[in-house]
């Protein structure tokens, strides 16, 4: 009678534990977070309203076929993950479950906690403290005091990469960096990216590190968020300043201003010295789609060169 009465309490305490994350996942759904998928943490398709191709042509609609050829090996890529965004699959990985620096790629971690902030047309308030908490890579034209949109301010920062505009950004969606780094673990956590820790919105060197692989599944995310796929796309962007002058930015993704490459739609790129020079890409061509992470070459030319190699490889070119 003992045992029987164990294994009903048993039952009974595994039963309550599966309702309660039932009942959250639900929840999380209902606020309108992507459905993840049981085998890989990615936005599903099938019932997520990011997944609408009759509203976006960029959006895959049959998942990659893996290439005839065996993957490329990295020439100077210290990690590589590609991904197809539309299954999740990795077709291909190298050290890419390694823990590094990953510079300012981490600031589509940051797009994505703004999109969950919401509200756009935001104001948000400049302060001397998005200077002085961010070293250099701003954007000089704008001042304390100064007011912009959050989604101005978003561009901006997926565009030049401006470390004060992702500062500012953090500081006023959460009230401190420290509070937004929270954010960025929570969201790292409901995403699955299992080998990150982020403690800034921007990037710089820190208590902080990410894998190839885990990088690749946020780019997933990014890539499916209608928001963020404006953003990275885009060559260019002009920026409008409060004494209505207009500023132009450049993407630092240079894929992006090729004639050859014209398919490449994304995404972000990154350097610091502790990390080297990053890029997460991704492309989308004859219904299929691809995201590549590429982390710690030398130099910006090997980095467009190692990204490159494996978008076409992914691709079958």
């Amino acid at each position: 009678m003992r045992i029987v009465a164990f294994f009903t309490m048993l039952s009974s305490v595994l039963l309550l534990g599966n309702c309660q994350q039932t009942y959250a996942g639900n929840a999380y759904r209902r606020a309108g977070a992507p459905v993840i998928h049981t085998q890989t943490p990615i936005p599903n398709q099938a019932t997520s309203a990011y997944y609408n191709t009759a509203a976006n042509p960029l959006i895959p609609t049959r998942p990659l076929a893996q290439p005839a050829l065996p993957a490329p090996k990295p020439r100077w890529a210290k990690a590589v993950c590609v991904m197809d965004p539309r299954t999740g699959r990795v077709l291909y990985g190298y050290n890419e479950n390694e823990r590094r620096q990953v510079a300012s790629i981490q600031k589509i971690i940051t797009a994505l906690c703004i999109c969950d902030a919401g509200d756009m047309n935001h104001l948000i308030t400049i302060k001397k403290e998005d200077w002085e908490k961010t070293g250099k890579t701003w954007l000089s034209q704008i001042a304390p005091g100064e007011q912009y949109t959050r989604g101005a301010m978003l561009r901006a920062m997926l565009t030049g990469s401006f470390n004060n505009v992702a500062y500012a950004l953090a500081r006023d969606a959460a009230g401190s960096e420290a509070a937004f780094a929270n954010r960025m673990n929570a969201r790292a956590r409901r995403m699955k990216m299992h080998n990150s820790h982020f403690a800034n919105p921007h990037g710089l060197p820190g208590p902080q590190y990410s894998t190839a692989r885990d990088m690749a599944i946020a780019g997933c995310y990014a890539y499916v968020n209608p928001i963020i796929r404006t953003c990275v796309d885009a060559p260019s962007y002009h920026f409008i300043l409060n004494n209505g002058k207009t500023r132009t930015m450049g993407n630092t993704n240079k894929l992006l201003h090729r004639a050859d490459m014209q398919w490449v739609n994304g995404m972000k790129t990154g350097y610091t010295n502790a990390a080297g020079h990053c890029l997460v890409s991704s492309g989308t061509l004859n219904g299929r789609a691809v995201v590549v992470v590429v982390l710690g070459c030398p130099n910006r030319n090997s980095l467009w060169k190692e990204s490159e190699k494996y978008l076409r490889w992914a691709m079958n070119m």
